[in-house]
């Protein structure tokens, strides 16, 4: 955020921060638990390194963590109405026509077997099968930036089977198993009835192929979501004749089919790799109940390789007939950007902090975490707005981040 004097970035702090606190207010019934809602905005937003109950009392100068584990346990708001005041407060800043919705989870390491959720799977925040809980997230990405705007906490089938567990951790009655890709579906739908603007979705291979695939078929959005080597594909187009899984595919496809294109910047530039293009079938998209008159969309295989070792990357496409293949590399490259937001939510706002045991204390921490992240993105999107034009177009820009928008000031009081 260079080029934006202090007095103004110490202003665009201040009112977003009042205005976040303002939108938490309605979800309250009494003045009082609202107040100590904002002290633990205020809390994920500062300067302590642990973001537990004490640490965020501290801060807010009570002389012990009730008030704040209140807000969590016992008192009674609906964490899902926060999800849907957060989703509408980052896309009143950040909405395009064309931005990617991007699905991902993320790890949150636990100790026994209380915890809602807790269970021996995999997370790639560990990189391994360990005792943690899985969140399945909805990042919300354009080119003013990126927030997330849905959460939910996956219950693996020895917890959904489990009444008694189910009690104890206050789960609702009407939740039930849930796949990670049934997850990513209703979210999609959730994002569609609210009327998020977005043409695209992105994910990877754990979302991919089937119910996520038809769900955005319906809604007439495109995808790029990762699929495995063993993924078997087949044409249906006149023109080229294939059939065989991802892999075989790509062994086979000549040199000439490649090209080297960006998937963004990263930290250190463009982040280039070579990628391969295969339209597969072209579809009238009412033919699985999409809107009419959207036109001929058509299904594809797109391949990454790293040019350093040839390492191999799949995904299964759905777009407007036409879509340029480097559209599609950009689509794929934005799946970076709920990366940044975990590592920042992690890292500075006390994401994987949460003390909370029971279902609603999870979706509660998870959603104040998701408001703290969404006012980073609205204070970056709008300082860089004010910001006076470069002195230089010959530098490379370096991608948005949300971490190095909260480090970049002292937050101040409100």
């Amino acid at each position: 955020m260079s080029g934006v004097a202090v007095e103004d970035l110490l202003g665009l702090w201040s009112d977003e921060l009042r205005g976040a606190k303002a939108r938490l207010r309605p979800l309250f019934l009494q003045a009082g638990t609202a107040a100590s809602a904002g002290a633990f905005l205020d809390g994920l937003l500062g300067p302590e390194r642990r973001k537990t109950g004490w640490m965020r009392a501290e801060s807010a100068g009570d002389t012990g963590p009730w008030r704040q584990q209140a807000v969590l346990g016992r008192t009674s708001w609906d964490a899902d109405a926060l999800r849907d005041v957060v989703r509408d407060y980052a896309l009143n800043a950040l909405a395009e026509p064309d931005a990617t919705l991007v699905i991902d989870e993320t790890g949150f390491l636990k100790q026994g077997k209380a915890s809602c959720g807790v269970g021996r799977q995999y997370t790639g925040s560990a990189g391994k099968i360990t005792n943690c809980q899985i969140g399945v997230f909805a990042a919300y990405t354009s080119s003013k930036g990126h927030a997330l705007i849905d959460r939910r906490l996956y219950l693996p089938k020895d917890w959904t089977g489990n009444p008694e567990r189910l009690a104890k951790a206050r789960v609702p009655e009407d939740v039930r198993f849930a796949t990670k890709p049934a997850i990513a579906a209703a979210m999609v739908r959730r994002a569609v009835d609210a009327e998020v603007p977005f043409a695209w979705v992105t994910a990877d291979s754990v979302y991919g192929v089937g119910e996520l695939e038809m769900a955005l078929r319906r809604a007439g959005k495109g995808y790029v979501i990762g699929v495995t080597g063993s993924h078997h594909f087949n044409s249906w187009s006149p023109t080229l004749s294939v059939a065989g899984t991802a892999a075989e595919i790509a062994k086979a496809l000549p040199e000439e089919s490649w090209a080297r294109l960006s998937a963004g910047n990263g930290t250190k530039g463009p982040r280039l790799y070579d990628w391969a293009y295969l339209e597969l079938a072209d579809l009238d998209p009412e033919m699985v109940g999409a809107p009419p008159g959207l036109g001929l969309w058509t299904r594809g295989l797109l391949v990454r390789r790293r040019p350093t070792d040839g390492e191999l990357a799949f995904f299964t496409t759905w777009c407007r007939h036409g879509i340029p293949v480097d559209t599609l590399v950009r689509v794929e490259g934005q799946r970076w950007s709920i990366e940044d937001a975990f590592e920042t939510a992690k890292n500075e706002l006390g994401l994987d902090h949460n003390e909370t045991r029971s279902w609603h204390g999870w979706h509660r921490h998870v959603s104040l975490v998701m408001l703290a992240f969404a006012l980073l993105a609205v204070v970056r999107h709008k300082a860089d707005a004010i910001a006076a034009p470069p002195k230089t177009t010959a530098k490379v820009p370096r991608p948005w981040s949300a971490g190095r928008c909260r480090r970049s000031v002292v937050l101040p009081t409100t």
